[in-house]
């Protein structure tokens, strides 16, 4: 039989690998912290590899809203939209923000990449720059109202070489006398001049500084302040059935010298 002596010493010297086996993992090493040594809420790199399949995925730009629907219940979609956003900063391809929309692509400066591409390329004439410009800040807005503003007629089918482009469409009809389109510009437009949102258009100063307007300029003059506002105002009605089947400008009359 053991000493008691003996008995001592071995307990000693098990007893803090017992103690070791039996100790129980805290809580905080349990689980993956959703924050960095900042403080900051950070996604999950499980989240981020989801959030980005679904971005390469997807055929167009999608929202928040969108993206949040297919994510895991409980992941914050803006925090990981921004933590993929900077991850993506200086690779060859970029996640842009576009008309509140999210979408992936080719880096700026890589732009030359893509010059192999067969896009045909159509120059707008100045009356068509000039009308889509002004529908861009003074939406909406009728064909009128257009011609108004320039102080010209507007010639055939200009209207109509841009809503072939899909970056205007008829809004509504105006309630007044003959129940005019009002115009307005679409998400295309946006994509096309890579504006997050109408806001973003130059103002007065920033168009003075491009030499894009005369600094002599008559007093009072202004540039408004445009909005995107889907919805229609107090001065439109809905569109009737058939309007965008509508031919919104008459065909192009022949020359006199191709008549007969």
């Amino acid at each position: 039989m053991a000493s008691p002596a003996r008995t001592n010493a071995v307990a000693k010297h098990i007893a803090p690998v017992e103690q070791d086996s039996v100790q129980e993992p805290s809580q905080e090493s349990a689980h993956e912290s959703v924050q960095d040594s900042s403080g900051d809420a950070v996604a999950r790199p499980e989240e981020l590899r989801l959030l980005e399949a679904l971005l390469f995925a997807s055929t167009e730009p999608l929202d928040e809203a969108s993206l949040a629907k297919r994510m895991p219940e409980g992941v914050d979609v803006k925090v990981a939209l921004a933590q993929l956003q900077a991850d993506y900063a200086m690779r060859g391809v970029n996640l842009v923000r576009v008309a509140s929309k999210w979408t992936f692509r080719t880096a700026g400066d890589l732009a030359w990449l893509m010059t192999r591409e067969s896009t045909e390329t159509r120059r707008l004439s100045r009356a068509a720059i000039e009308m889509l410009a002004i529908i861009a800040y003074h939406q909406p807005v009728t064909r009128a109202e257009i011609e108004e503003i320039r102080g010209v007629v507007t010639s055939k089918g200009t209207l109509d070489v841009l809503l072939e482009t899909g970056w205007i469409r008829p809004r509504g009809r105006r309630k007044t006398p003959g129940r005019p389109l009002t115009f307005g510009t679409t998400e295309a437009f946006l994509s096309q001049f890579s504006l997050e949102a109408l806001g973003d258009l130059p103002g007065l100063d920033e168009l003075k500084g491009a030499g894009l307007l005369d600094t002599r300029l008559p007093s009072g003059f202004n540039v408004p302040s445009p909005s995107d506002d889907p919805a229609l105002r107090e001065d439109e009605e809905p569109l009737d059935p058939g309007d965008l089947e509508l031919a919104l400008a008459p065909a192009v009359e022949p020359e006199k010298g191709d008549e007969g």
